[in-house]
């Protein structure tokens, strides 16, 4: 039933909360503060070597599998307080879901991404002044080319929820809408887009926005399900690392946030020339993402079209939705991921920690408690 559902879609708190380092770890911190002082063969060389570390492994686990790999990666889940307020304590306190992914390896080594001087990402470049209003100055999307070795320079893409949780994977066929907000080869960018910051409106005076909160830090794969049927369709699956799982109580933040240990979800990107639906109400005209012509091609009259490939989501202004299929992976597609750490894993090997510091409290991401 829930296939059948899912074709008609087609016709921050303080720096203390952040743990101190151990030894091995404070070696790959260094060396991340001191990458703008090396060569660029270097910085490279220090990019693949951390890599290697973070999106895991996996295996199929069935014969008939019928999944094709994608692409592979790391996976950051945020959450930002509701505007002033400084504390949340439960989901009626939170005002977006953030997911970010880092991608580090696929089916190519090389992707297409918009033009680094279009949307957010050029507009990164040179401050912009406070809008006097509760928005901030909207930017258009994405547009243009350029291409990114994923493998020796990082990739970051910055996507909102447009409901503050996730759909629910144990629910089948639970859609949700999302976009991406951000695309960049800056980490500082993405930091940028956690942090806190204060404003003035003409209707509303003073009002001040928290920095996000990290909830979730796992690998991920982008996945074909039944490539070589008509009906294929992608899947953004994962798995996470933090927060660790707890014996007699549940991690509140994550169970709040539908952000299961593990997760399957279709993902169906939206033609940005087709009119939203009534469910969905969507973006700007403006604020749509331009894709290339020759991925807008292969969107043809479809409403939704897979993510493939996984470049249309290197475009601000990419819509996708994001539809429940499991909380069980190797159960619905046969795959099993493995990540790095064997056991319970070291939060001062945190790969969130290193890549984004202390930008965002981690409190809900190790101690499984809303800050």
């Amino acid at each position: 039933m829930w296939m059948q559902q899912f074709y008609e879609f087609k016709a921050h708190g303080p720096a203390s909360a952040t743990p101190t380092m151990g030894t091995e770890c404070n070696s790959l911190a260094e060396s991340e503060n001191t990458t703008e002082t090396r060569s660029s063969n270097q910085g490279n060389n220090r990019h693949n070597r951390k890599r290697n570390m973070g999106h895991g492994k996996e295996h199929k686990t069935r014969d008939d599998t019928q999944v094709e790999i994608q692409e592979k990666g790391e996976i950051f889940f945020f959450y930002r307080p509701k505007v002033n307020k400084d504390e949340v304590h439960g989901v009626d306190d939170v005002q977006r879901l953030y997911i970010v992914l880092r991608p580090e390896s696929g089916e190519r080594a090389v992707e297409e991404k918009q033009d680094p001087h279009s949307g957010k990402e050029g507009a990164s470049a040179s401050a912009t002044a406070k809008s006097q209003s509760d928005e901030k100055p909207q930017t258009e999307g994405g547009q243009g080319s350029q291409k990114v070795n994923i493998e020796e320079e990082p990739l970051l893409r910055f996507i909102v929820m447009g409901r503050k949780k996730l759909p629910d994977p144990s629910k089948k066929s639970q859609s949700f809408w999302g976009f991406v907000e951000l695309v960049t080869t800056k980490i500082e960018d993405v930091k940028n887009a956690l942090k806190g910051e204060e404003y003035e409106t003409s209707s509303k005076g003073h009002r001040r926005i928290s920095p996000a909160r990290a909830v979730g830090e796992g690998v991920y794969r982008l996945v074909r399900h039944d490539p070589k049927k008509k009906k294929m369709h992608t899947h953004l699956i994962y798995k996470l690392e933090f927060p660790q799982p707890k014996e007699e109580e549940e991690n509140e933040p994550q169970e709040s946030l539908n952000i299961e240990r593990e997760g399957s979800f279709l993902i169906q990107i939206k033609n940005p020339s087709k009119a939203s639906s009534s469910e969905f109400r969507g973006l700007d005209n403006k604020r749509k993402a331009a894709f290339p012509a020759h991925l807008q091609g292969q969107l043809g009259k479809n409403r939704y079209h897979p993510a493939d490939p996984p470049d249309f989501l290197n475009y601000e202004g990419c819509e996708m939705l994001l539809i429940s299929a499991s909380d069980d992976i190797e159960g619905e597609l046969g795959l099993e991921l493995e990540l790095e750490t064997e056991g319970e894993a070291d939060p001062s090997c945190s790969d969130l920690v290193r890549t984004f510091g202390d930008t965002a409290s981690t409190t809900p991401l190790f101690k499984g408690i809303w800050a």
